[in-house]
């Protein structure tokens, strides 16, 4: 590749931010559209669920497969390739006739969201090839994933007040189109200089686990926690996760490459957004409905209280991945742990006549909590890792944020499911969400716990550590050829 000049770097940047940007926000931009979507397409909690987790599961079950994908046919190429099947997809969406139409269409949005974030973050990794510009670029990116999730709901209230829900989805075409022909004009294209193998058992485990799990738990308050529907289909979830695991050990090129978790700030990286990201999917999801369904809030209402969410991501997004380059991700990882525990320990036993001060008092401190969240994750998922492999590792942290997400719906709309049991409507709402508000508080705490962890000064050494390794390795591959 030809050397860029600054102003083609930050262009390509802000291309790949585009990408970002629509992905993004469409994890939650339709949080804020379930009860009208409910309303229209006369659809239960649980449907509900799956209108958020068909999305997050298809595309946490493809992203890797994207990445390595991207670094062996050409990052450019894919990239193109998922903005197309995105866009048609949310053109697909927003005509949906029905709920299962709705649902079908989505995962075609997944498929090509795929091919999106953790290819942008391969291009830039390739892109930025100094250590403190890269850092910085980085920086920019992360701040964009929470400007993106954050403005989300504030978005979406405002299209479905002034037109309908369907105009959720609209506002991707543009942008997707944009997208598409500015990458074919700016961005070079790139491989790995090894490619790797596909792996397509690996792959076909990875969409069981996934796709299993999340049924069980989703679908657990219809059929009942202990019934052979729900037990039957986690033991099937739990095989296919050992066999997984099993089959990628004997390997030799992975779907998941297992050296990658001997650096430890990668292995807290990934089970930190797991955690992060499932509580920051369980927030929006209950808060959805409690404006509205509770509080009695149109959606262009419940939209514009978010704002001050969307607000302290916004601030706090690039300030989070500033004090990462210059000191390390200790101090934003203090941050956003207890900052999401205590925005969700405040909420524990809000009801119809709770004071909004208070609600949107804890949106303030959950934003600016989540927000210094994003880059440290970023950076220490991808420091210690080459440049060779830099698809498939920054698809494992993409991975590990999207299963969080789909766990996060899952598991907390299981258990409000569960407390609504016999309650006509959501008259029980209250009582039935201060378990499902705990379940968000516990994952925010393990959130805390892991971010001291993973900036340790033994955790930093485990890093140093395993880039050594693969330094070692790829020398004596380059020998060998």
């Amino acid at each position: 590749m030809t050397e860029l000049t600054a102003a083609r770097k930050r262009l390509i940047l802000a291309i790949c931010c585009m990408s970002l940007l629509i992905v993004g926000m469409d994890n939650t931009i339709i949080n804020v559209a379930l009860p009208s979507i409910g309303s229209d397409l006369h659809a239960s909690l649980s449907d509900l669920q799956w209108t958020i987790d068909a999305y997050t599961l298809v595309l946490a079950s493809l992203l890797i497969l994207s990445g390595s994908t991207a670094d062996r046919l050409g990052r450019r190429r894919t990239f193109q390739t998922g903005l197309a099947i995105f866009t048609l997809g949310s053109l697909l969406c927003s005509v949906a006739p029905g709920l299962g139409w709705l649902v079908a269409f989505r995962m075609v949005q997944a498929v090509g969201g795929s091919m999106l974030n953790p290819v942008a973050m391969s291009i830039i990794t390739n892109v930025f090839t100094g250590t403190k510009e890269r850092a910085a670029a980085i920086g920019v990116w992360a701040g964009v994933i929470g400007i993106s999730l954050g403005l989300g709901p504030v978005v979406g209230g405002l299209l479905i007040g002034a037109v309908s829900w369907r105009a959720i989805f609209w506002i991707n075409v543009p942008i997707g189109v944009a997208a598409i022909v500015l990458t074919a004009l700016f961005v070079p294209e790139s491989k790995a200089a090894r490619a790797r193998r596909v792996d397509p058992v690996g792959q076909v485990l990875v969409i069981v686990t996934l796709a299993t799990l999340t049924y069980a738990i989703i679908e657990a308050p219809r059929h009942g926690w202990s019934s052979a529907a729900t037990l039957g289909t986690l033991a099937v979830a739990v095989v296919a996760a050992l066999g997984f695991v099993r089959y990628e050990l004997h390997r030799r090129e992975p779907l998941v490459e297992p050296r990658f978790f001997r650096s430890t700030p990668f292995t807290c990286a990934t089970l930190t957004a797991v955690f992060g990201f499932g509580a920051f999917a369980g927030f929006l999801f209950l808060n959805t409905l409690y404006l509205q369904n509770i509080r009695g809030y149109s959606p262009l209402l419940a939209g514009v209280c978010t704002l001050p969410l969307a607000a302290m991501t916004l601030i706090f997004g690039p300030i989070a991945g500033r004090i990462v380059g210059a000191r390390g991700a200790r101090l934003p990882l203090t941050v956003a742990g207890l900052g999401m525990a205590a925005s969700s320990a405040m909420l524990i036993g809000v009801g119809q006549h709770t004071s909004l001060v208070l609600v949107l008092a804890s949106y303030v401190v959950f934003g600016a909590g989540f927000a210094m969240l994003n880059p440290p994750i970023t950076q220490s998922a991808v420091s210690g890792m080459p440049r060779s492999q830099a698809g498939v590792a920054a698809a494992v942290a993409s991975t590990s944020r999207q299963v969080g997400a789909t766990m996060g719906v899952a598991v907390v709309g299981s258990v409000l499911n569960s407390g609504l049991a016999g309650h006509p409507g959501l008259s029980g709402y209250s009582a039935a969400s201060d378990p499902a508000r705990i379940a968000v508080l516990v994952a925010t705490v393990v959130v805390f716990v892991l971010g001291q962890v993973m900036s340790s000064s033994r955790a930093v050494a485990s890093a140093s550590r395993s880039a050594a390794l693969f330094a070692e390795e790829d020398a004596e591959a380059l020998a060998a050829a």
